[in-house]
């Protein structure tokens, strides 16, 4: 649909009574059979999605609002779809919301020139009778002794919908609250307390009617002091409250740019006026009563919207504001006052629509919003600069893109010192706050700033890259600046709780990082040396510092990166952890639990090469821990992985019985051909191999005999081809060996021992090439079924898992190999 007529903004009224944007769409009204009934939907006019589906009930009271704050008039319908769920369509133009008002008031039988529909399901047929006999409902006279009667007949419509709406009618009619706070100013005067009691009363009654056109006449410059005085005599309190004096005395409206607009500057006095009578005067409604104020909400809503676009399109008053903001001329005091209006303009801007919003912050951009938060940010004044940081906090939440890009822009031409995340991490390091409240908003803003979630996911990811690359530069020394200063020895040179505090935000930070930010990172964990300082912590006397060092050191287990395994294994980090679980004792608290769950997952990951380090290094200072069994557990894990190195045929016996077949799982390399792979690939990147300083001293010679085995057998296997080759030559027939038969049919005697040997249930020695799980073994792509035959018949069946295409192509490939050839390749 492209009918502008029928273009309507979706909102509903949330659990704080404001009112939540769900979308734009067009509106039309249909027969649904699934509700039975007229309804009106609602579709998005993005993607035609349903955003409302509501049925048109005879019962339900919707209201037609004829509002100010709306142009053009008349564009809102309003109405409630269960007790504490109320809806409203805005419409673009007068006439489709006409339309629908037609629709609606057809259903439920009702004149279209009427603004409410009513709602008699709790009235009695007695009542309903009457109400609808009588053409209206006819007030007393305004008189000092007919005030108590006045106070009963509001508080007796409030239950009707259909009273309320008389009562209204009413008062809109004879102009009769003005008569009324005529009334208030002589009893005032008279002092007549009882008088002001039902006064009260009547004029909270009149603002649970509900009504704008009541607003309209209560909120107007020569009556909302008025009414704001006779709410302030609340018959359950001793004394009056002095709500009037306050915003004539205590509260002064200050122009820190003059407004020229007589409109704006009237609309902004009411605003605040009215958020104050919502806010202080009137008391916590009831469930009931609450929502019947949606109105109220709905008044100041739209008012700020409309202050704000007012504001927004002033040109002059947004420039004035930003050269005011940035000029080194301009006094503290008025600076002071210029940051706060701009924090109350931003916080405004909450109640504008998405797109709206848009056009806001982008406005503000363009004005140099940024630029003047970094001059601000860099002032003295802590009043000025926690305005500022509530203003940085609306841009990030809102747009964090544009917040990256100004700062990446301004690194190109500004030091470090200066910029203006550094600024934001020196403010959080430097809260004074005991409870460091600013520090904790900070950190939050950070995170949103660093986390790869809310980049833009273009095709390249320049955002992620070039951001992330940009903090790691230029600003990650300054976060972890206070962490460095402070574990330069064996225990943190300041172990205060504000300090403690501090670190632990940082600590919780960084956490993060390990968490998203893999390579960036790791790098600098690695280069600089971080997890041996923030172990350092471990040795606080606050449990909660010390926790978040295990937790960022158990971050950093659960990613099982090699690299971060061997440089915990080379700097020896499992000591502080160590140490202040055997300082623990046999305390059953958060600490002994943490430590004990990270040594478990080592375990159960079955993370090899740490659970070599920790056995070798801490197994006498952990083996009589017997309360649980996860020690003893890593000690038989470590068991377990040298007698598969030392004894490999072994471990190719249990791989079988698992597998409950004669093969090798293509999956797993043999333990000692891995450390081979690794330590030549940690050789390539690290420079040397990945060796704890005491196996270097103590293990030499164990950790070269894997790769002295692996050649010793590769030269073997050589040797035996050779050999075996001559005597073929030689003899001109193979000497006695295992016939080989493929599936396919054809059959090939292989005279390499190398392939045929020492299977399972064969003669062989351990580890010789022909074991399996060796290098040496018949690779399994081989074939896919191969019948194993000796001169003394069939010895097993074994089962390679492979596609017959690949054997296709093996076999084409062996029957054009020479022998020796053939012999090399099965081996």
């Amino acid at each position: 649909m492209t009918d502008t007529r029928r273009r309507v903004k979706v909102y509903t009224l949330n659990e704080d009574r404001q009112w939540d944007d769900r979308g734009t769409g067009h509106v039309s009204s249909g027969y649904v059979e699934r509700l039975k009934g007229m309804s009106l939907l609602v579709r998005a006019e993005s993607d035609g999605s349903l955003l409302l589906e509501s049925k048109i009930n005879p019962n339900t009271a919707y209201q037609k609002q004829q509002t100010p704050f709306m142009s053009p008039k008349d564009t809102l319908i309003v109405w409630s779809e269960a007790e504490n769920y109320d809806l409203a369509l805005s419409f673009q133009e007068k006439a489709g919301c006409d339309e629908i008002w037609e629709k609606i008031c057809q259903v439920q039988g009702k004149d279209p020139s009427v603004d409410i529909t009513q709602d008699l399901v709790d009235e009695s047929e007695e009542e309903r009778f009457d109400d609808m006999s009588s053409p209206g409902l006819e007030l007393p006279s305004c008189e000092l002794s007919r005030l108590e009667e006045i106070a009963e007949l509001v508080a007796s419509s409030l239950p009707s919908p259909l009273r309320r709406e008389k009562l209204a009618l009413a008062l809109e009619n004879e102009g009769y609250i003005k008569k009324l706070l005529e009334l208030f100013h002589v009893c005032e005067d008279l002092e007549n307390i009882e008088g002001l009691h039902h006064l009260y009363e009547i004029i909270k009654g009149i603002f649970l009617l509900n009504r704008t056109a009541l607003f309209e006449v209560m909120f107007s410059e020569e009556c909302i002091m008025d009414v704001i005085g006779c709410l302030e005599y609340d018959p359950a309190l001793s004394q009056p409250r002095k709500h009037r004096e306050f915003l004539t005395k205590t509260a002064k409206f200050k122009e820190v740019i003059p407004i020229s607009d007589p409109e704006l500057k009237q609309k902004i006095h009411q605003t605040y006026r009215v958020q104050y009578i919502q806010d202080m005067v009137l008391p916590t409604p009831s469930v009931f009563e609450e929502n019947m104020l949606s109105t109220l909400h709905s008044f100041i809503f739209f008012n700020k919207v409309e202050i704000v676009g007012m504001l927004q399109e002033d040109e002059k008053f947004l420039t004035d504001l930003f050269a005011q903001l940035t000029d080194e001329a301009t006094d503290e005091e008025k600076r002071q006052e210029l940051v706060n209006f701009l924090k109350e303009f931003c916080a405004f801007s909450q109640t504008l629509q998405p797109q709206n919003r848009d056009a806001f912050f982008k406005t503000l951009s363009n004005m140099g919003i940024l630029p003047a938060l970094e001059v601000i940010l860099g002032m003295d004044d802590t009043q000025v600069r926690s305005a500022a940081t509530d203003i940085f906090s609306y841009l990030v939440e809102y747009n964090p893109s544009m917040v990256r890009e100004f700062v990446m822009q301004e690194a190109q031409q500004n030091d470090d010192d200066i910029l203006l995340i550094n600024l934001i991490i020196e403010h959080m390091i430097c809260d004074t706050d005991p409870e460091l409240g600013g520090a904790v908003q900070l950190m939050g803003l950070l995170r949103t700033l660093v986390d790869p979630e809310n980049m833009l996911a273009t095709a390249n990811k320049t955002e992620k890259t070039e951001f992330l690359g940009f903090f790691y530069k230029h600003c990650m020394h300054v976060l972890t600046a206070p962490l460095l200063a402070n574990t330069t020895e064996d225990k943190p040179s300041k172990d205060d709780f504000q300090t403690a505090q501090l670190l632990a935000l940082v600590l919780e930070l960084l956490t993060f990082c390990v968490e998203h930010h893999t390579y960036h990172i790791k790098n600098y964990i690695i280069n600089k040396d971080i997890l041996r300082r923030v172990l350092v912590l471990m040795a606080s006397k606050h449990a909660f510092l010390a926790l978040c060092a295990l937790r960022f050191k158990r971050k950093i287990i659960g990613l099982k990166d090699e690299f971060y395994n061997r440089y915990i294994m080379k700097s020896f980090l499992f000591e502080p952890v160590v140490k202040a679980f055997l300082n623990n004792g046999s305390r059953y608290n958060l600490m002994n639990s943490a430590i004990i769950e990270m040594f478990e997952f080592i375990r159960v990951e079955d993370i090899k090469s740490l659970t070599a380090h920790v056995i070798e290094n801490y197994w006498k200072a952990l083996e009589d821990v017997d309360y649980v069994q996860t020690f003893k557990g890593l000690k038989l894990r470590f068991e377990q992985q040298r007698e598969r190195q030392d004894n490999p045929k072994l471990d190719s016996m249990r791989s079988i019985l698992r597998n409950h077949r004669y093969r090798r799982d293509a999956r797993t390399l043999e333990d000692e051909e891995e450390m081979w792979f690794n330590t030549d690939e940690d050789d390539m990147e690290d420079g040397e191999a990945v060796v704890s300083p005491s196996d270097k001293t103590k293990n030499d010679d164990d950790i070269m005999d894997p790769i002295s085995k692996f050649m010793e057998r590769k030269k073997l296997k050589e040797s035996e081809e050779k050999e075996v080759l001559l005597k073929t030559n030689l003899s001109g027939r193979q000497s006695p060996s295992f016939k080989l038969s493929l599936s396919s049919g054809t059959k090939t005697n292989l005279t390499s021992q190398s392939s045929t040997t020492n299977l399972p249930g064969s003669p062989g020695s351990p580890g010789s090439p022909g074991s399996p799980g060796s290098p040496g073994s018949v690779p399994k792509n081989t074939s896919q079924t191969a019948a194993i035959t000796t001169k003394g018949g069939l010895v097993g069946l074994v089962d390679y898992p492979d596609d017959d295409e690949d054997d296709d192509e093996d076999e084409d490939k062996e029957d054009t190999l020479p022998l020796s050839k053939k012999a090399k390749f099965d081996s």
